[in-house]
């Protein structure tokens, strides 16, 4: 992405809106809007900056486009760090696409993916933690998300690793300097030392690699899982969870064969819900193939909702999924529940026995579908706990790094204590310094920064 010229695209959502924002940035913003901007103020002597000017937008012909608002935010103190120019128009996709075409046509390109907020890093306006953060604030599903992201914008995150980063230099300048003076018998620098200076850092990646985890489901979303025998009612139940037909439901055993996902929110914390094939013996390899994937998918699961029909004996293929299932994963819905029992002893209190807990249900009439919504989020909450407001968390790449610089770390720790020589522990400390400095965008290579803002949405 070139910095030495100028690029434009709509930086609102898609679609038809009460205002749609055209953003241009580059050397020749102000020049631009200047040739298509028509002030409705006869006193306009140019874009004074961040002030809105009301008046007409023309396309390169002089036709006229829209009735417009312009501001002009001048670098380096602007978002890009760059002239940039924002035109605010009705927001119909027409007109939209009128002024995008207009700028288009007198020099400007169309922005890629991020590149407004790549612009900003490479100025120096935020660092890349911060830049991951803006698409975070974009995508954020849910409000504890969206806080998340917050505090990286903020520059929490950034704060902490700058912390760990110095008190990693401070070592790293003794290491060198027992390197390089080795004839004055430097011990300022003994393996316990090395050890307790590795510690305290150790501790801290520690803490935000545990909170990285524990708050996945808030950000990601948590995969819950529908599985059980077939004609269970796992389809139906999938149905009365989103309150609308989703699934194809008969009868006629095996009708899903293949998973079906779906998003559902409980109360904040959103969900991943798929909806797998029944339990029983393959008739063929297409269901065969539809049963392996429903297994694996249970066993990465952050909650199975293991659905049994409780006026049938309990169906021998469960015993098989919960070999793979860790039984505080998962949580019977006991579906059907309004039914007489067939057998002498309903699936439910079988799986009770064996330290299951479960929940009456009737997808069809609907009966306790809130109570266990309310439970299902319950059970996930235990194990991801909700963050909390001010939580400094990393999001996936950023907890690669982390993890990466405390196996380095681990390391310089161990083989300190085993009498390595003080110039390969450096290499080591160098290693994890890298490391960290990836988070922040102050060592990352080309290719990683190109892959980052390629995941950005067009306009940011």
């Amino acid at each position: 992405m070139a910095s030495n010229d100028t690029i434009a695209a709509i930086a609102t959502s898609h679609g038809r809106g009460g205002v749609g924002v055209v953003r241009i940035s580059g050397p020749q913003a102000v020049e631009l809007a200047n040739r298509l901007f028509r002030p409705a103020s006869k006193n306009f002597t140019g874009f004074k900056p961040r002030f809105m000017h009301h008046g007409r937008l023309l396309d390169e012909n002089g036709r006229r486009i829209d009735d417009i608002l312009a501001v002009f935010m001048p670098g380096p103190r602007s978002f890009t760090g760059e002239d940039v120019v924002e035109l605010h128009c009705h927001g119909g996709p027409a007109i939209l696409s009128a002024a995008l075409g207009a700028l288009y046509a007198m020099g400007a390109r169309p922005a890629e993916p991020g590149e407004f907020t790549k612009r900003a890093f490479l100025a120096g306006r935020m660092d890349l933690a911060q830049a991951e953060a803006v698409a975070e604030m974009i995508n954020a599903p849910t409000r504890p998300a969206l806080s998340l992201a917050q505090n990286r914008l903020d520059g929490g995150l950034s704060r902490r690793i700058g912390a760990m980063r110095d008190n990693l230099l401070h070592l790293r300048a003794g290491l060198a300097a027992a390197v390089d003076f080795p004839e004055e018998e430097l011990e300022c620098l003994p393996p316990e030392e090395i050890a307790c200076a590795c510690r305290g850092v150790l501790d801290e990646l520690a803490a935000m690699l545990e909170a990285a985890k524990r708050s996945r489901p808030w950000r990601q979303g948590a995969l819950v899982v529908l599985a059980g025998p077939v004609n269970a009612g796992k389809s139906s139940l999938l149905n009365a969870l989103l309150g609308r037909k989703r699934a194809i439901v008969t009868d006629l055993p095996g009708t899903t064969r293949d998973f079906l996902e779906e998003a559902l929110d409980l109360d904040g914390l959103p969900v991943r819900l798929v909806d797998t094939a029944g339990l029983r013996d393959a008739l063929d390899p297409a269901e065969q193939a539809g049963l392996d994937a429903g297994k694996s998918l249970a066993a990465q699961a952050d909650l199975v909702l293991l659905v049994v029909d409780e006026s049938r004996p309990l169906a021998s293929d469960v015993e098989t999924l919960l070999e793979l299932v860790r039984p505080d994963r998962v949580l019977v819905a006991a579906n059907k529940s309004d039914l007489p029992s067939a057998g002498d002893r309903r699936p439910s209190a079988v799986l009770s026995d064996n330290g299951l807990e479960f929940i009456g249900v009737s997808a069809l009439r609907g009966d306790n579908l809130q109570g266990l919504v309310r439970r299902m989020r319950e059970r996930i909450a235990q194990e991801y706990r909700e963050p909390d407001a001010d939580e400094m968390v990393p999001n996936a790449r950023q907890a690669k790094a982390l993890a990466d610089a405390r196996t380095e770390l681990e390391s310089l720790a161990k083989e300190a204590a085993d009498g390595v020589p003080y110039d390969l522990l450096g290499v080591r400390l160098e290693t994890a310094c890298a490391h960290l400095a990836s988070i922040t965008g102050e060592i990352t290579p080309a290719r990683v920064l190109d892959e980052i803002f390629s995941r950005f949405c067009i306009g940011k």
